[in-house]
Order: C-alpha cells, then structure tokens, then sequence
C-alpha cells in the first residue's frame, strides 16, 4: 500500500511575473455580461471584482497577461484583458510518496509500495526519484503537466468568474437557479477574434451585443475585438466607459451652470448615480415655481435628490437655492424639450408633496409630540424613543455641566434640546425624508418659538453624519451629540448587542468615531470615563436587562472600544507610531480620560522618540522594568543606609530631582519639559547597571536595589507605558 502523496507544484519555466506579457502568442479577450438595467449602487464594486477575480483566476491558473480592465454601465458589465498568451504555461507536478526504506527490499528492488505509487502516479518505477527530506530519503514523482490551449482553459474559468459576482440582493429568473443582481440576457466572449461559446446563467455566448435601448437597433451587432465593441457601441449611442461619462457629465453640467449663471450644489453621491443610470449621458436644466423656495432649502434639495436624481443650483453671490435644476437623462432626442417638461411636471407634484407635509407638519408643536415618543421602539430590548430621550436630557446635562460649570444657560439649552431631538421623527416631512431627521426638528424647533441655541443644537445633533462628516458648530450640538451617542453606545454594549468583526449593524463604531472627532477636534477638555459611567448607569436606570459583565467590566469594553477609535484617529490623523500610541493609552485605563490630553502626551512622546538617546534610554529602562515585573517585586520604601555603592545613591538621587520638574511639567501639560527629564535620567541609569549587580548575595543590599528600580518604574509609568515602546536592542 502507499503512503499518502503530498502534491507539490512548480512551474516550468518559473514565471516570475504573471502580469508581463507572455513570451509565446499573446490574444485579446472581450468578455460582456448583457443585463437587464442594474440598480446604479451595485456597478463600481460589481467592476472592482470583476477585475480582481479575473487577474487572480489567470495567475492561479498560469494564464499571463498584460493589463486587465473593466468597462460598465446599467446595461452590460464588461472584461477587456490585453496580451493574454494563448497557451496556459507548462509545469512540473511532483508528489512524494514511500520512504526509500518501504519502498525498495535489501536486495534493491522495488516493493509492492513503490509500484503502487508509481502506478497511481501514472510513471514508471526507473522513473521515479529518490530525494534526501527532513523525514529521511524518500520516493519522489516527477512529471510534466503541459500547457493547455488557452481557449479551453478560458472555457472552464469564465464561467466560474462570473458565478463569483455578488450582489447586496440577488435573483432568479430561469431554471438554471443562477443568483445575479439582474436577468442575464446574453454574453459576448471573444478572444483572439473568435467566438468562445462558453455557458453561464443559461445563456450560450456569442458574439453579439446591443446598444442603447431606444437610441440602438433592436437587432445589435457583432463585435470581432475591442476596438470594433467601442466603436459599434458609439454609433448604437452608448458611451462603456464610466470616467468617459463622468467627465462628459461634468463638463455638460458646467456649461448650463456658466450659460445660467448659477452653480452647482456638489453632491459626489448623485455624480455616481448619474454616471451609472446612464449609457448616454444628456444633461438638461429645468425650473420649478419661485413659490416653493418658501420651504426649506434642505427639504427641496433632497426631494430633487431622492425621488429623481436632480442636481440642485445656488445662487452664486448668496448661496442660497434657486428654482432651477439639472437633470442627467439617459437620452439625446431631437427635441429635449418634451424631457425637460416631463421632469418638471414630476418634480413639480413632489414639491408639492413636500411643502403640504411642511405646512402640515408646523400646525403641531415638537414639545406636543414629544407625549407619542413612548409608542416608537428604539430598539427591541431597549425599549422606546421617549426612554431614550429621557436618558439623553440627563446626559446632556450632565455634560454641559462639567464643560462649562458656570454657564448655567448651556446646560438649561442642552436640556431643553434633549427634550424635544427625537420628536421631528414623528412629523410627516422626516416620514417621506428620513434623511432630514434633526435639521427638520431644528426647523420646527425654530418655527414654536424656541431659542437659537436650542433649535441649533437640534439640528447638529447627528453630525458627523459619516465618519468625515461635518461635526457640529456650536457648544450644544457638541454636547447633544455626545449624549445621544454615548447614550447609544451605552445601551447597546449593556444588552450585549456589540459589533462582531466586520458587523455593526447599530452604527456604533461611526457613533465611537463621532465622539472621538467632536471631543478631539472641538478641543473639548472633558473626563470621558466619567460620561461613559454616567451613561451606563441610566441604562441599567431603565431596567433592561443586561449582560453578565459587572460595572467595571462594562466600563472596560466601552472605553476600550472608544480606544480602539483613538488608536485609529492617532494614527490616520496625527501618524503617529502604534507603540507611541499604545504606550499612552495603557497607562490611562482606569484613570481620567482626557483624550486631548492623551493625544498631547502622544505627540510629546513621539517627538522625544527621534532623540538618538531615547533608545538606549528605554533599553536601560526596560531592563529595569523586567527584573522588578521578574521578581514581582512588593513595593518596599528605598532605605538610603543599605546603598553600597555611588552609582545606586546617583541613581535615587537623579531620580528625586528629576520626579519634580516631570510633575511640574506634566501639570502644566508641558509634556515635552516633561519627557526631557526623563532623558536626564540616562546617565545615572547606564552608571547603575554598570556598576552593581541588582541580584546581590546580600538579601537586604538586593531587595533595597529592587525597590530603588521600582522606583524608576515608576517613575517613567507615571506619564506612560513605556514597556509598549518598540526600540532595537530593548
């Protein structure tokens, strides 16, 4: 019987970069996926892995080529690949089987174990080969796989390329049971200038593809290569390229924008739309009545972009909106007109929609709503809006309290914002729009008659809105938002309802990213730690019922995971080093949380790091800090009497004078006075170590020696964990 092989591959010749052009034939592939019209969201990330399955499936399967690309649009989802050799290249297969000793009798021939292995392998028995392993010798199978005709390969690969297309929703439309995010209705393979009837989703390819649906012919046309796809597609009014329909978007809408004197409200997120709604581009201005700028300019501006994909125009002196806009149309007919009034007939029923929502909803206050809060779930296990609320009032409160302590008017607008955040999510404007929650609340707050304050925090309580997002401008929205995300936060790590991996479906590492941002950049000199223990507490007020973890585990999870935002703002933001980061932050669990502060320290810390002393300073230090952690050493007081040698007196010495002027700076926040005393501490450390041996024989001379380095320990974690700091030799 033989041993079970190990197959081993290696290609012959070594490629040594799949992506250069193959030495033999090369050919051109063209591979379309024809579909029925694709939601405009699924078509770049549908590209991007087109492109890196297709790159990653020929270098697995020893296909060279020279470029890979992708061209899209609602339409069709295409491959074009360069220098793709015609030929998959050769390889040696090897497979290890028997050992020599199984293999082979004492007289030299070959046992039942080595013919079987090479029958399995399909080689004779002379041909096998004995090599020298860690295990011993053993038999070796050595044979040549050729390369196959690419065709045939492609023939196998292209349809597992395309099965590996996923979609945020899927369908099935024929017997096939194939998952796509539309109807596949036919697909062009050609390579080399000639057709590959490869099947997928039911559907044979071919050669022929179609065009613009209206400006086209229904009948299509054949493609021989690329250039003749570009060029049929043109004349069949289709423009493949994306970015060729985006600068031609961009330099359409810039001209209605210069020839009307207005300007555009940027919005990348409806570029994107327009660029994939459309196989050919057509943008056209529109008008609606001057009436309807009675609104709120936030209210038209989304109901353009949300019912139709309209880009909105400001006046170019006050910025404010005008009764014009640009729509991008999927057509070139010989008379836009007829487009242009069809969408502003539709826009005009939409507007009307929103502004009756707007005079509807201004007929009851948000404090009258509030009371219908406790009929809206929060969340599940946690209860209503209006117990969310509540907690929020509190927190904010709280917050604006110990922000500015005098300042008894921010914390009676903090509250009173609190009171009413939630209530716009009743009103029939954030119904049709929830996009619009809190800027409608900060309008409605406005319109009864609430303070400026009020109604502005309000309106910033959700900012950021994304995690680059705009943060909020003024000391209260500041405040509400902490509140209502720390609140958040809180209440969902005590149910147990924690972002698993790439899982979030709460939001609550954009909520953690927003606290990090709104404390970081508005130089908030907060104790977060301090909310964090507030905020749980008004959960666990509410009676939910929790997980297992006690207060000061709780406590623990939610400040790590705001860490683990720090960590990512640090570096990504200041680019400061991982350990530097770390170093900061481990010495701050269970002390104040000043993330200004922290960061400070960071800064500091990271600058002082460049000082070509530092590393052998945290070499000496860490040599230290291992023989006390060693020893688990129980802190005893220094006596000066059992000093037996200058260097240990120097050492306590520097030590004390030093402890000053590190305490003094760090109290004043100068941290980098602060770090140059500990570099001070260099020459007395090196002079310690070189002179005694810590392990005395003298169990008293060894224990005072013990607490003396306890004490430089200390000394350097009173500002940091310098055990995290990474230097060569430490």
């Amino acid at each position: 019987m033989t041993k079970k092989t190990q197959p081993s591959r290696r290609p012959v010749p070594p490629a040594k970069n799949m992506s250069r052009p193959s030495p033999v034939k090369a050919a051109e592939l063209l591979l379309e996926i024809g579909v029925e019209e694709l939601p405009y969201q699924f078509i770049a990330p549908a590209l991007a892995t087109l492109k890196e399955a297709a790159e990653q499936l020929f270098k697995d399967h020893r296909l060279a080529f020279q470029s890979v690309r992708t061209l899209g649009t609602p339409r069709r989802l295409t491959l074009v690949v360069e220098g793709l050799a015609t030929l998959q290249l050769s390889m040696a297969k090897e497979a290890m089987g028997p050992s020599k000793s199984v293999a082979f009798d004492p007289a030299g021939q070959p046992t039942r174990a080595a013919t079987g292995f090479a029958a399995g392998q399909g080689v004779a028995v002379h041909e096998l080969q004995v090599r020298q392993t860690p295990k011993g010798e053993y038999l070796f199978a050595v044979k040549q796989e050729l390369g196959r005709p690419t065709k045939v390969v492609l023939g196998e690969l292209l349809p597992q390329l395309i099965a590996k297309l996923s979609f945020p929703k899927a369908m099935k439309w024929n017997t096939t049971g194939v998952r796509f995010a539309r109807p596949v209705r036919w697909l062009v393979v050609v390579y080399g200038g000639a057709t590959l009837p490869i099947e997928a989703a039911g559907i044979t390819a071919g050669n022929k593809t179609l065009g613009h649906r209206v400006l086209g012919s229904s009948k299509g046309f054949a493609v021989r290569d690329t250039g003749s796809y570009l060029k049929g597609l043109e004349r069949q009014g289709v423009t493949p390229d994306p970015q060729r329909r985006r600068h031609m978007i961009e330099e359409q809408i810039a001209t209605l924008c210069k020839k009307a004197g207005f300007s555009l409200n940027v919005d990348a997120d409806l570029l994107d739309q327009a660029v994939y709604t459309t196989e050919c581009p057509n943008a056209i201005i529109g008008s609606f009545k001057p009436a309807y700028l009675e609104v709120p300019q936030e209210i038209l501006i989304t109901s353009m972009k949300e019912h139709q994909g309209f880009f909105s125009l400001m006046h170019k002196e006050t910025g404010k909106l005008v009764p014009h806009f640009i729509a991008v149309t999927n057509n070139q007919a010989k008379d836009m007109g007829l487009i242009r009034e069809g969408n502003e007939r539709v826009l005009a029923a939409r507007l009307a929609d929103a502004k009756f929502f707007f005079d509807e909803d201004r007929k009851v206050k948000l404090q009258d709503r509030v009371p219908k809060l406790a009929g809206v779930t929060f969340q599940q296990k946690l209860g209503t809006m209006e117990k969310k609320q509540q907690r929020v009032k509190k927190l904010a409160g709280v917050i604006a309290s110990t922000l500015r302590p005098e300042d008894g008017k921010l914390k009676q607008a903090c509250e009173r914002a609190a009171e009413l955040c939630k209530a716009d999510l009743l009103t029939g404007v954030v119904g049709e729009f929830p996009e619009l929650q809190g800027i409608m609340g900060g309008e409605y707050a406005k319109h009864d008659g609430e303070s400026e304050a009020v109604s502005q925090a309000i309106r910033e309580q959700y900012l950021p809105r994304s995690i680059e997002g705009e943060l909020p401008k003024t000391i209260a929205g500041q405040v509400l938002s902490l509140a209502d995300r720390l609140d958040s936060i809180a209440a969902f790590f005590y149910v147990g309802l924690v972002p698993t991996g790439s899982e979030d479906p709460f939001a609550l590492r954009r909520n953690a990213t927003a606290v990090v941002r709104i404390i970081l950049e508005g130089d908030l000199r907060i104790d977060l730690g301090s909310y964090v223990d507030t905020a749980r507490n008004l959960v666990i007020g509410d009676g939910f019922k929790g997980g297992a973890d006690s207060a000061e585990d709780g406590r623990r999870r939610m400040t790590e995971f705001l860490f683990e935002r720090v960590r990512h703002y640090a570096r990504v933001v200041h680019a400061l080093r991982d350990d530097v980061i770390e170093a900061v932050l481990k010495q701050a669990q269970g002390k104040t949380l000043d993330l200004v502060d922290l960061v400070q320290r960071m800064k500091a810390l990271e600058s002082v790091t460049t000082k070509p002393e530092f590393d052998p300073l945290i070499v000496g230090f860490k040599r230290a800090h291992r023989l006390v952690e060693k020893e688990k050493w129980d802190r005893q007081p220094v006596d000066n009497a059992r000093f037996v040698h200058p260097a240990e007196s120097a050492l306590y010495q520097a030590t004390v004078d030093e402890r000053d002027k590190l305490m003094s700076g760090m109290k004043r926040g100068d941290y980098s006075q602060a770090l140059e005393a500990l570099v001070r501490l260099k020459p007395a450390i090196d002079a310690f170590f070189a002179a005694v041996m810590v392990n005395a024989e003298d169990q008293a001379v060894r224990s005072n020696r013990l607490s003396l380095l306890q004490e430089v320990d200390d000394f350097f974690n009173s500002f940091a964990d310098f055990s995290q700091i990474m230097v060569q030799g430490g």
